[in-house]
């Protein structure tokens, strides 16, 4: 990984997380495809959950890697798309507000992976 390469810090559902190990988002993101297709190849420094229904923990977790040094945070697929269960977060319009106020227009949002 170049030495500067974006760094994006990745939410995921927590519903998912014993069937999801977060493969697809890091190969999309080490690869600069799909939701990192403007970007480029970008480098993880931190795959944290939204914390559990309704979600309010990815709010304090998105401003802890921006803290840490993301310039980019990014909901995994299974929170906007449902991946890999077929049911999208009921809560994620508001999850995504909040987490765009808390962080800053300096800090990229991405709201998907792959």
């Amino acid at each position: 990984m170049e030495e500067s390469a974006m760094k994006v810090g990745i939410i995921r559902c927590q519903q998912t997380e014993d069937m999801c190990p977060g493969t697809t988002d890091f190969k999309v993101a080490r690869e600069g495809k799909l939701a990192f297709a403007e970007t480029g190849p970008v480098e993880v420094i931190g795959f944290l959950s939204c914390g559990g229904c309704p979600g309010k923990k990815a709010i304090s977790r998105a401003k802890l890697m921006v803290d840490r040094g993301a310039e980019i945070i990014a909901f995994a697929s299974c929170i906007k798309k449902g991946n890999p269960i077929g049911f999208p977060c009921p809560h994620f319009a508001q999850i995504n507000e909040a987490v765009v106020k808390k962080v800053g227009s300096e800090v990229q949002v991405i709201d998907w992976t792959h």
